[in-house]
């Protein structure tokens, strides 16, 4: 028998409003590194990452689709061929925060409308700047069930907190499936 080694691909979007930490969070998972200074995303940034999970090559594509209103006429392209996709709302207990968080639904549509049914994560981000203990993860959780997410994470770009856990929890889940369909073809 042989130990036949697979190389993988997939592309993550990854989503939500503007000033959430979507460029953040996916620099702090691929390079380890954290800018405290804001820099708008025009239209979308790609990230490559490449990792090894049980002999078998993964290539990742991260693609960071900016959040503001004005690059909408962009996202039917960016979405296409996705495999999962990460929605970002901020914790940020402010304007920012809020609309964020009520804006979740808005972007599983649009992953709906132009993805279909992928796997979808929701990273609760900005950890560093709210007290943990009063978060009321009750609403996130019935939100996550309802709308059939995979879970969601809290997260903190600039400390790291839950960011390594959260990005290979979608990974993970994609490549289980996709060694699976490649056991069976």
């Amino acid at each position: 028998m042989t130990n036949t080694k697979h190389e993988f691909r997939f592309k993550i979007t990854v989503i939500g409003d503007g000033k959430v930490g979507k460029t953040s969070l996916i620099k702090k998972f691929t390079k380890g590194s954290f800018n405290q200074d804001y820099t708008r995303t025009i239209g979308a940034q790609f990230s490559k990452y490449d990792k090894e999970i049980e002999g078998d090559n993964i290539r990742l594509l991260f693609w960071d689709i900016a959040g503001q209103d004005d690059f909408g006429f962009l996202r039917p392209s960016f979405y296409r061929e996705s495999r999962a996709a990460i929605i970002v709302y901020s914790l940020e207990e402010n304007t920012l925060g809020e609309n964020s968080y009520n804006n979740i639904a808005n972007w599983h549509e649009d992953i709906r409308d132009f993805c279909g049914d992928i796997p979808v994560v929701v990273f609760a981000n900005k950890l560093d700047l709210v007290d943990e203990s009063n978060l009321d993860r009750a609403k996130v959780q019935e939100m996550v069930k309802t709308r059939n997410f995979l879970g969601y994470y809290l997260t903190s770009a600039k400390t790291g907190k839950g960011v390594i856990e959260a990005f290979n929890a979608i990974i993970n889940k994609l490549y289980q499936k996709y060694k699976e369909l490649s056991m069976s073809l």
